[in-house]
């Protein structure tokens, strides 16, 4: 467009009727003769406002859950702490039952034998050089060192060092642990080192019996010889199974692997022998005696219930009362 005389005036006429029209429809309110063509103006936009908004507000919706939404990112983060909530929930349920299950067995095993326990649950293992663990007992609920630790399958290991609320026990597999012992049946009286992290039998026992006559089997079960006064082991603590036989008849010494009753990769919940059996229990708190299995078999051995990982996370103690405080348990006497 050529900017002409006609051409600014043409504008300046349209500008002034533009203001006109402005004027007569501000005066003249909803009876002005501009209302209705306003009204028309409003209704077409109006409609076209409610389409597009329809059309949107689906992609609208996808695109604030995507990018986060105040209201999505509330129900995500409501949803989130749900989940994490039963999680936790669950997960305790199942820790206490799996505690209940072995401190029944611990009972019952020392019912049978005649020992009198406290009860502490397994809140740390020791360094990667040794076979040790960290329970939640010590001084004030009457450990002391040098006394058999036990769980409801058997001999778990010894108290090396008393704390006022805390222990450690060396497990009988650490390499530096040796345990008296004799074969149930037979009388026949040896030793049993742990073999510590040994890649070959990691998590057994190695078997010295002092007679180049004895004959060993596998499937022969061990309990402890017991120390005098019953310390640092009480007699009659079932100690493992006889796997393999090593040593040759001419040896002076008879050899063999031995797999502990109680798995202690899982130890949960144990129990500390404060107080000896009166009586020497002898047999009678073995498990039934498996059938022979043949040389070099591994046999699995059961464990006390439901299994906690020793992990470095604390659970409650398990206890039962009784006169001499709220830790300790004591069972009937057996023998």
């Amino acid at each position: 467009m050529h900017d002409t005389r006609r051409t600014r005036l043409v504008l300046a006429v349209l500008l002034a009727a533009a203001l006109a029209l402005i004027t007569v429809d501000y005066r003249g309110g909803p009876a002005s003769p501009l209302s209705g063509l306003n009204s028309f103006g409003g209704s077409v936009l109006g409609s076209a406002e409610s389409s597009v908004s329809l059309l949107t507000s689906p992609v609208r919706r996808i695109a604030d859950a995507v990018t986060g939404g105040s209201g999505s990112q509330a129900k995500i983060a409501s949803l989130q702490r749900q989940l994490a909530q039963l999680r936790a929930e669950l997960s305790q349920q199942q820790l206490s039952r799996a505690q209940a299950a072995q401190l029944s067995g611990l009972l019952q095993l020392a019912g049978r034998g005649g020992y009198r326990i406290v009860a502490a649950n397994v809140i740390a293992a020791g360094p990667a050089y040794a076979d040790t663990i960290t329970i939640d007992a010590g001084r004030k609920d009457g450990i002391k060192p040098d006394e058999t630790v036990l769980n409801g399958a058997g001999l778990v290991g010894t108290v090396t060092a008393v704390g006022p609320r805390t222990a450690t026990v060396l497990l009988t597999t650490d390499a530096s642990a040796t345990v008296g012992v004799r074969l149930a049946g037979t009388g026949l009286i040896g030793a049993v080192t742990g073999t510590g992290k040994s890649l070959s039998s990691a998590g057994l026992l190695r078997l010295q019996v002092f007679s180049s006559n004895a004959v060993l089997r596998p499937g022969e079960q061990l309990v402890t010889f017991g120390s005098v006064g019953g310390s640092p082991y009480v007699p009659g603590v079932p100690v493992g199974v006889i796997t393999k036989v090593v040593g040759s008849t001419s040896s002076l010494m008879r050899l063999a692997l031995v797999r502990p009753f109680a798995s202690m990769a899982t130890l949960g919940v144990v129990g500390v022998v404060v107080v000896p059996p009166r009586t020497n229990p002898r047999d009678s708190v073995l498990p039934p005696k498996p059938s022979p299995a043949p040389a070099g078999t591994v046999r699995p051995t059961p464990t006390s219930g439901a299994t906690v990982s020793a992990g470095a996370s604390s659970a409650p103690t398990q206890s039962v009362p009784t006169q001499a405080g709220p830790t300790q348990a004591t069972p009937g006497s057996g023998g």
